[in-house]
């Protein structure tokens, strides 16, 4: 219970320096605020997600975050959620949620933490491409190193995963 406490601390106090640091440019607006906490969806059966998605020519896009970490927030808000109205079939899921059920690529029942577990997952956000057999068909994108050229680099993974769907 303790280190859970601590664990929540940790992240308010890192959250704080985070606001401090890179004031209101990173920082959400009212109507922002509002929906700062809805994630975006998680689908139930990954195998059945990501060969929809191939059958529109794009690769299953996860983006694995973390409770108040201000990059995740600041990836869905800015990048992924306008992406998602596009078409992209991008989902989220917590790194520690281990009440959530899905069927992962193996077709065994998991939890985002066990998935989180398999995928080696070390840092939020971390965003994974997949294709239909559940294989990263691009570099995975782990930790956001600067707002300025993040855009890009998402553009350029998703380039390369398309790419790679596209080849036998």
């Amino acid at each position: 219970m303790h280190s859970k406490m601590r664990s929540t601390r940790r992240q308010a106090f890192l959250n704080a320096i985070f606001s401090v640091a890179f004031g209101a440019y990173f920082m959400p607006t009212t109507a922002q605020n509002r929906s700062k906490n809805q994630l975006l969806p998680l689908p139930s059966d990954l195998p059945r997600a990501a060969s929809q998605a191939a059958s529109a020519g794009q690769p299953l896009v996860l983006m694995v975050s973390l409770p108040g970490c201000p990059w995740c927030e600041l990836l869905r808000r800015n990048y992924f959620s306008a992406m998602r109205e596009g078409g992209l079939p991008v989902f989220e899921f917590m790194v520690n949620d281990r009440q959530t059920r899905l069927q992962d690529f193996q077709g065994q029942r998991s939890t985002p933490e066990a998935l989180s577990r398999l995928l080696k997952i070390h840092i939020t956000p971390t965003i994974l491409f997949f294709n239909t057999q559940g294989q990263e068909i691009a570099p995975r994108i782990e930790g956001v190193a600067s707002a300025d050229f993040i855009g890009a680099v998402i553009d350029e993974r998703l380039d390369t995963a398309r790419l790679r769907l596209k080849k036998p």
